[in-house]
């Protein structure tokens, strides 16, 4: 049996746990002051304040103060779509006070009501919301939706700019993190699309084709390996890391079996060996919530590698440890180690 982990990795969150704790410190004690500059509207002093306190949790996170859900502002500390961000950004808002009448706190940029009335400026060019247009296809038994965006001002702005006024628009209309989890790919366009509809229209497409994945479903996958070996899978779906956010250490657990058939798959005692020990990690699991996910398994060449991902704070690596002390069809390992990405499970992502 052998175990692996990473204390560096330990260590490093260990840093963002202080920053965070920081930074809520910092806020109480400053917070006064920044009430006074919002009910001023001195937006110049926000980020005179903020940005460095921001900073100082991780330089790339974005922050902004939109319009609250329920309190007056929000403020928002966002990945702004970096995955590997993401988990530092929930972190940063589960360890947020309670909202109040002022103020209330959010890991990603929410949805805004008003998107049909919004109008920005983008390269010197007003960016109104009312005149986006959007070519919307959805691939068969995906749960996505490609988009292809048309304004009229896009034709004078270049393609990077383009791009930051479509993912602004798509996140005033959805949320950051409907986004990420139903829009595929983004695709903005010098010239209408075909077929295209007002940007309004947005958030019922996608509501419809979310309405399909209502249900927990499991799909079954078949491959090779670089070795050219057989290979099946099966994996969660869809399987998105932002429906997990605070799921950043990968659990790989590695169980070698001993009956196999002349593909290197898995029969008879060993494969019921295999869906005892699944079966028994799964309820553990279920009872630690929201705090891991059984991602996928697979097996090829004699082994069988399960993925989940946990919360590092959660006891999900300590149930894997001691559960495979029971498997006796060669020396089973698990290893640990930080992944917000989710980089291990790339090839089976949604």
């Amino acid at each position: 049996m052998r175990l692996f982990g990473r204390k560096d990795e330990e260590e490093e969150a260990g840093g963002h746990d202080e920053a965070i704790a920081g930074f809520w410190t910092w806020w109480q004690e400053t917070r006064p002051r920044l009430d006074s500059l919002v009910a001023e509207g001195e937006a110049g002093g926000l980020e005179e304040w903020l940005a460095p306190a921001v900073a100082a949790i991780h330089p790339e996170l974005v922050w902004e103060v939109a319009p609250g859900r329920e309190a007056a502002h929000a403020l928002v500390v966002t990945a702004a779509g970096d995955a590997e961000l993401r988990p530092l950004a929930h972190r940063w808002a589960r360890a947020a006070p309670d909202a109040d009448l002022l103020w209330e706190f959010h890991p990603s940029r929410q949805a805004n009501p008003q998107a049909a009335e919004l109008t920005i400026e983008v390269g010197g060019y007003a960016f109104a919301l009312d005149k986006l247009m959007l070519g919307l296809r959805v691939p068969r038994n995906q749960p996505r939706v490609d988009v292809a965006a048309y304004h009229p001002i896009f034709a004078e702005l270049d393609e990077e700019t383009r791009m930051e006024a479509t993912l602004l628009a798509l996140d005033w209309l959805l949320g950051e993190d409907d986004v990420a989890r139903w829009v595929g790919e983004i695709t903005p366009a010098t010239f209408q699309p075909i077929d295209a509809v007002a940007a309004m229209h947005l958030p019922a497409v996608v509501a419809d084709v979310a309405s399909g994945y209502a249900e927990e479903e499991w799909v079954l996958l078949q491959g090779q390996t670089a070795t050219g070996a057989p290979l099946v899978a099966t994996v969660r779906h869809p399987l998105r890391p932002v429906d997990h956010p605070l799921c950043d250490q990968h659990i790989a657990i590695t169980l070698p079996y001993a009956h196999r058939d002349e593909n290197g798959l898995p029969v008879d005692g060993s494969l019921e060996a295999l869906r005892d020990f699944e079966e028994r990690l799964v309820a553990r699991l279920l009872k630690l919530g929201d705090d891991a996910v059984l991602a996928a398994h697979l097996s090829t060449e004699g082994h069988r590698i399960i993925h989940v991902y946990a919360d590092p704070t959660g006891d999900a690596a300590i149930h894997a440890k001691e559960l495979i002390v029971g498997w006796e069809e060669g020396e089973p390992r698990v290893d640990v180690a930080a992944d917000p990405g989710w980089t291990a499970a790339a090839p089976f992502l949604t």
